[in-house]
């Protein structure tokens, strides 16, 4: 007899992660890249090739941590020299996973070893597994409220604003409070896109506040923000707890 064909195969969901079914596990992909951030003569945004590593390690690990997976195995490709750039972007992503106290993760990668780059780029590819009863996807309520935490910035807004910024720790905590009942990281798309997906991995409706805040549409660059759905009754008591600023964005249905 052959494995039913409910053992293996994709998973449908909305979020910018790749699930696929492998027996009783789940297999959880994530990534992030990075173009013309960094210390080369033709980047757009100037900044350490190890600030670049850590952020771009920080975007796949927490879009693959929120989904309730366990990550195993990272990924960095760097589009530049091995030394010196490509060993201190290196070093950015080891320190962000180190600090992101996610347990031992195993590394691969690749760096350019044929031609100059003038250029920053780099990108990196988390692997997780997770047992199915694990996923922290499609499990909002109706009546949760959608909260932000930290604020939406891209390129030097950035590190300009760095503890207005979500990070893996952030994360962490709200995997862990039992309040929360799902948390997803905010991209480019911005957050009123990702309380879509919440909405629609969980098949409820979403109303989002008519006078939020934060602006609901602009790009969060490398996951600024954090969206959690959240018990109602909770809100008071996580604002003061997080250490980053909360806006309330809207309510499910």
């Amino acid at each position: 007899m052959g494995d039913s064909p409910q053992m293996y195969g994709r998973v449908k969901t909305c979020r910018d992660v790749l699930i696929y079914r492998l027996g009783e596990r789940m297999l959880v992909v994530g990534c992030d890249s990075s173009g013309g951030v960094g210390p080369k003569p033709l980047d757009m945004v100037n900044v350490s090739g190890y600030v670049v590593g850590r952020y771009v390690a920080r975007v796949a690990l927490m879009e693959v941590a929120s989904t309730g997976a366990k990550p195993i195995c990272l990924v960095n490709t760097s589009c530049v020299e091995p030394k010196p750039l490509g060993e201190e972007i290196l070093r950015g992503v080891r320190d962000e996973v180190e600090e992101a106290g996610l347990g031992p993760i195993m590394f691969t990668g690749s760096s350019e070893k044929n031609f100059q780059v003038q250029q920053t780029a780099t990108g990196v590819v988390v692997i997780g597994v997770a047992e199915e009863g694990q996923l922290r996807i499609g499990v909002s309520q109706s009546g949760d409220v959608i909260m932000a935490l930290g604020r939406p910035y891209v390129g030097e807004e950035v590190v300009a604003h760095e503890s207005e910024v979500a990070d893996v720790q952030d994360l962490r905590m709200l995997l862990e409070d039992d309040s929360i009942h799902e948390v997803i990281p905010v991209g480019s798309k911005g957050i009123a896109h990702e309380a879509t997906t919440i909405a629609q991995d969980s098949h409820l409706t979403l109303k989002l506040q008519s006078t939020p805040n934060v602006d609901l549409n602009k790009s969060a660059g490398p996951s600024t923000v954090l969206l959690a759905s959240a018990q109602t009754s909770a809100i008071k008591r996580l604002r003061k707890k997080l250490r980053k600023p909360i806006s309330i964005v809207g309510h499910l249905n």
